[in-house]
């Protein structure tokens, strides 16, 4: 399962990372160390963790403005596969992007509930593209 750096996770939840430590310090996301000693949060955890700060909606201090030129980097909270279909939903901080596409698209891509992706928007289309770890 793909972790997350502090960082990593205050750009995939659109504040900065001193409100992500804050929130890690506070509990109300879990952390681990990695062998340098880093704190991360494991993808699973960060995604349902920006599931729930989008229910709760998200204050004028948290908000992140931005012009996101279509573009929407942020973290898979769900993916429904059908036998030839498929649903992804991905969190990028407070917008809730779902995507119709192939089974075989997702399982190409490996899209799993944690990680990192990123939606792209054209017209009335929403693409998935797959960023690679550490990026």
């Amino acid at each position: 399962m793909q972790s997350y750096t502090i960082g990593q996770a205050a750009r995939l939840l659109g504040v900065s990372p001193d409100t992500a430590r804050r929130w890690a310090d506070a509990g109300r996301v879990a952390t681990h160390r990695d062998e340098s000693g880093r704190r991360l949060i494991d993808g699973r955890d960060l995604a349902a963790f920006s599931v729930e700060l989008a229910k709760a909606g998200a204050t004028e201090e948290d908000a992140s403005y931005t012009s996101a030129r279509n573009a929407f980097p942020g973290i898979v909270t769900a993916i429904k596969l059908g036998d030839v279909a498929a649903q992804v939903e991905i969190q990028a901080g407070p917008h809730r992007l779902v995507s119709l596409l192939t089974r075989e698209a997702v399982e190409e891509l490996g899209l799993e509930v944690g990680m990192e992706a990123t939606a792209r928007v054209k017209s009335t289309n929403v693409h998935i593209d797959r960023t690679s770890p550490g990026t």
